[in-house]
């Protein structure tokens, strides 16, 4: 019997992990000539082939991960007993049936709606009769059983005969070798399985978004195989959506979206609605560029612009009083990955449990910033834009984004946020700075946030200041880390600012200031006590329109939203776009004096909406117990008009943002 240095199950798993590498690869080969790319897209498709390799690695990696881990145990190896031989082979029928099963699901999955196999195909399990007839009709479904069939015995004799190849090859070398190969063999398949490690560092594993970072939604489609399209879809099964409350109510949200008379349709649900350019403005012809900073955890009570006595924000506090400022502004869902997604879609982000940046079926967005067509257009963050998978969303939705990340720097990483948000701001400055053409730029901060790193080259300029504890308690912070790392973002957006004034193009740019998130804490005095009762300061944050040469000085104190920046900003540049969600163009709004926000707590499964006056609310689970309370002052006020018609708009507002979530695809947009 010949022999060789490498374990039986070892050679028998290689020899089928690589001739299932080799059948997925054909199956991605056959997609390609099936359906065709369309005829605008890029023909280069080897990203595509990569990725979906990487992708198809890692269940065959699982599947050989599984078989050696039964091996190990004596009573189950394959090659030693007639049982273990058994229950191998099984475990990779199981493989074969799953494979087979999805890939033919999602032929006619994509065939008919264009889109790779994703859980949503599990609603048709709610009306599984109408489903069946619908399948019998439209399919050849007794030739596709027959070929499974065959399939399926083909690769089980296949199967079978590679177990007894593998076994006349007898092991050479000692145990110890013997045992260093297989965990050596174990851990490189691990490696494999994870995707990332090997080719990017290993901060984030191989994920579902990294297809939609190829650029287009074909690649994307033609990268992912449909086990991962599934399976990551799986946690993202949408709760139903109440399409009749929807149109129900639709009148209600036209009105508020002010939806022209002649173009509502309620039957269809249409909410797009183009606004265009205003004739002979003053303002947008002398605006050429636009920045807009997310800046992290910027809650407004902990900020100078409340009157908090701690004065941590003065430099943005003078800012302000130079700019045009909203003193009510709110995210419509706590956390970074929402309030990213609020301002760049539009849609308040109400997915319960995960975001929906993470939503493989929501990952096809339009945005108002696509509209900027002739602008070149910037994204820059400190660490990895591949954090909650921002990056699918950016590079899948945003024409002609260049994304300045991790890596891209010339300073230094501080912490797991990467570079420090001082040299963040400069290095994007410099860049700014070179551009001869109009641009739209995207800055999202991070060092206000644990672990609250103030760089050591900073120290010097910036002096840390100790606060006695009950006065960190009494106005907002629970230590002085996060009080300093506050005051910290005040002093980058100083540096960065004072940088910005030297440049040519600050004159004629846009900068709008805007908070990822509250923090949920105790306002005092500072605001009414609904804010502190009800968790409003946990979506509360600053936001700032600051072109000091172009806009005349004010302070609104009505409720504005994130969902209302990317129209806003658009309207005041004059750029002629198609609103598809939620959002509103404030400078509108304001002259109305009134206006109504939509608020998610995901924490407490809570949903309402705010006004001048009220705060309206439930849980989700208890709609029976709403809170109702005036955001003016802190009197009792009862008002049953009032309630009823923030009911009406509170359900109406959340239905159609969820339906919005995933029917809100990007439009083609020309350069």
């Amino acid at each position: 019997m010949r022999k060789t240095f490498l374990p039986k199950t070892i050679r028998w798993t290689l020899l089928l992990g690589m001739s299932f590498l080799i059948i997925m690869s054909l199956l991605r080969f056959t997609f390609v000539k099936s359906f065709s790319a369309p005829v605008s897209s890029d023909n280069n498709l080897t990203a595509s082939y990569i990725l979906g390799f990487r992708y198809d690695l890692r269940y065959v990696t699982i599947v050989m991960m599984i078989t050696l881990l039964f091996s190990y145990i004596k009573p189950f190896n394959p090659f030693d007993n007639k049982w273990g031989g058994k229950i191998a082979i099984t475990i990779w029928m199981l493989f074969v049936s799953l494979l087979l099963f999805f890939y033919t699901a999602d032929f006619i999955h994509y065939a008919y709606v264009h889109q790779r196999l994703n859980a949503s195909i599990l609603s048709y399990i709610d009306n599984p009769l109408i489903s069946m007839q619908m399948m019998w009709q439209s399919y050849p479904i007794i030739s596709i059983i027959i070929t499974f069939a065959v399939v399926e015995w083909v690769l089980y004799k296949f199967i079978t005969y590679t177990l007894v190849l593998s076994n006349k090859y007898e092991t050479a070398g000692s145990k110890v070798k013997i045992a260093i190969t297989q965990i050596a063999f174990f851990i490189i398949l691990l490696y494999s399985a994870i995707g990332n490690i090997i080719y990017e560092g290993g901060q984030y594993p191989l994920r579902w978004s990294d297809a939609y970072s190829l650029g287009s939604d074909y690649k994307a489609n033609l990268a992912l195989n449909p086990m991962q399209s599934f399976f990551s879809t799986l946690n993202f099964r949408s709760s139903k959506i109440d399409t009749d409350l929807i149109k129900n109510n639709y009148s209600v949200m036209a009105e508020y979206l002010n939806i022209p008379t002649h173009e509502q349709d309620a039957q269809n649900l249409k909410f797009s609605r183009a606004n265009t350019v205003v004739e002979n403005d003053t303002v947008a012809p002398k605006i050429k560029n636009v920045v807009l900073v997310i800046c992290e955890s910027f809650s407004a009570y902990k900020s100078s612009m409340m009157g908090n006595p701690l004065n941590t924000t003065p430099y943005f506090n003078n800012m302000k009083k130079q700019g045009v400022y909203f003193n009510r502004a709110f995210s419509p869902a706590y956390g970074t990955a929402r309030g990213v997604w609020a301002v760049l879609t539009g849609t308040p982000d109400i997915l319960e449990g995960k975001t929906s940046s993470r939503n493989p079926l929501a990952v096809d967005q339009h945005t108002i910033m696509s509209e900027f067509k002739n602008f070149e257009k910037y994204y820059f963050l400190g660490g990895s834009t591949r954090w909650a998978n921002i990056k699918g969303v950016l590079n899948n939705n945003i024409t002609d984004l260049k994304i300045y990340e991790q890596g891209s720097y010339q300073s230094s990483e501080i912490d797991v946020w990467g570079i420090s948000d001082k040299n963040l701001f400069l290095e994007a400055n410099k860049t700014l700075s070179k551009n001869t053409k109009p641009f739209f730029a995207i800055i999202q901060t991070a060092d206000n946030h644990r672990p609250y790193t103030i760089p050591a080259e900073d120290v010097k300029v910036f002096v840390k200041k100790t606060v006695p504890k009950d006065s960190l308690l009494k106005y907002g912070f629970e230590n002085n880390d996060e009080y300093n790392a506050f005051r910290y973002t005040d002093f980058c957006i100083e540096q960065f600012i004072e940088a910005a004034k030297k440049e040519k193009y600050f004159n004629e740019t846009l900068f709008v200031f805007i908070g990822d998130h509250g923090i949920k804490g105790d306002a005092g005095t500072m605001l009414p006590t609904s804010f502190t009762e009800q968790g409003l300061t946990n979506m509360h944050v600053p936001l700032l329109f600051y072109a000091p040469s172009i806009l005349q000085p004010k302070e609104y104190a009505m409720p504005v939203s994130q969902v209302d920046v990317m129209p806003s900003i658009a309207s005041l540049c004059n750029i002629p776009y198609t609103n598809t969600t939620m959002g509103k163009n404030v400078f509108t709004t304001v002259q109305q004096n009134k206006n109504t926000i939509f608020l998610y707590d995901d924490f407490n499964q809570q949903i309402g909406v705010l006004n001048n006056e009220y705060y309206y609310g439930y849980q989700l689970k208890n709609p029976n117990k709403p809170i109702f309370e005036s955001v003016v002052n802190n009197k009792v006020v009862k008002n049953d008009t009032a309630q009823k018609q923030m009911d009406i708009l509170t359900k109406a507002m959340y239905e159609t943002s969820k339906y919005m979530l995933i029917h809100n695809q990007k439009l083609s947009i020309k350069k």
